[in-house]
């Protein structure tokens, strides 16, 4: 199973990333990134948050891709998985937010 980390153009992802120390870790976000980096294996684009199916969207991405643990650095995706976190939880999905340390 694998873990994702959203915000994945933030240095806070990177920092949780390392803190973390995990091989089976996935750096995603919603906001547009460079074609390098969606060329690693470990980092894919996001549903939008503004999408209307948005929760949907996520939980069927972490079906796809084997994830089992959502870390969500941006608040209005914290938002609205929080809301969803329900039906995450009944497909074996935590969502957490963590608190990262500064540099």
């Amino acid at each position: 199973m694998y873990t994702l980390i959203t915000g994945a153009t933030t240095a806070e992802a990177h920092r949780l990333k390392i803190k973390l120390n995990d091989a089976d870790i996935i750096l995603g976000d919603y906001q547009e990134l460079p074609a390098f980096m969606l060329k690693q294996a470990n980092m894919i684009s996001l549903p939008n948050p503004k999408s209307i199916a948005y929760a949907h969207k996520m939980l069927t991405l972490c079906l796809d891709k084997q994830i089992d643990i959502v870390y969500i650095l941006r608040e209005e995706e914290a938002l609205l998985l929080t809301e969803a976190g329900q039906l995450f939880t009944e497909y074996g999905i935590r969502i957490e937010k963590p608190i990262v340390d500064g540099p």
